[in-house]
């Protein structure tokens, strides 16, 4: 939902060629969305990932934490850890270097050894919860006889973790070689991190969209929404 309301300026700044003709606040509440954006689908994933290792890896000794109730309070911790994080890009109020008909809060372009370090540990956190949480999954899936269920199983932690991959990894990897990267390198590699930062929300797309074609319970729901008088046919009991 952020990135859709920031979506019809940052097409107006490009078309443009790179001019922001609607003001600092504007500037700096562009800058948040984006990130917030980025952040909480990528932490959301890895929480996510983390319910859905416990559900298979530890189906009794989970059952006491995956309750209703502790997941809204973990998403909504999440949600504050990541506006906290985010806030600097917002309230920078000492540091405005915004002349008019430019944005500089549109993307993190900061070369500090701080930057270096926050991009990073921000981003290998949630990589390896997503990780480790689907090998352990694969490697409980090894026992499992029910073909169908296991291959539907696979197929889908392929394709999330594939989409995960893409989505966030090209901008991290350009993110980090911007920082370290001299002055006189960085032109290239500063359009880099711009269309691999775009990249970051196709992620928001392909969720959706996954869900909907591979489980037959989270498709029932969603039509219902659009037709309530639709009776599901089949209620997949399966996790996945």
């Amino acid at each position: 939902m952020s990135y859709i309301l920031i979506l019809p300026m940052r097409i107006v700044y490009h078309l443009s060629d790179n001019h922001w003709p609607f003001g600092h606040v504007l500037c700096q509440l562009s800058g948040f969305l984006f990130y917030l954006n980025m952040y909480s689908s990528l932490y959301l994933m890895s929480l996510i990932s983390l319910d859905r290792c416990l559900a298979v890896v530890l189906p009794l000794k989970s059952r006491s934490v995956r309750k209703a109730k502790y997941a809204r309070i973990a998403v909504g911790v999440l949600w504050v850890l990541v506006i906290v994080s985010m806030s600097p890009t917002l309230f920078s109020i000492g540091k405005l270097t915004n002349s008019p008909g430019t944005c500089s809060k549109l993307y993190l372009e900061k070369t500090t050894p701080k930057a270096l370090v926050s991009t990073i540990v921000a981003f290998v956190i949630p990589l390896t919860t997503v990780v480790v949480s689907y090998v352990l999954i694969l490697l409980k899936l090894r026992t499992v006889t029910q073909r169908p269920v296991k291959d539907k199983a696979i197929k889908m932690i392929i394709l999330i973790v594939t989409n995960f991959l893409l989505a966030f990894v090209p901008y991290h990897v350009s993110r980090v070689m911007y920082i370290v990267t001299p002055a006189a390198g960085r032109m290239s590699l500063g359009k880099a991190n711009r269309i691999t930062s775009a990249l970051t929300c196709v992620s928001g797309v392909l969720d959706p969209v996954m869900y909907f074609f591979l489980n037959q319970a989270y498709r029932d729901q969603l039509l219902r929404l659009f037709c309530k008088k639709r009776r599901p046919k089949y209620v997949d009991n399966s996790y996945f």
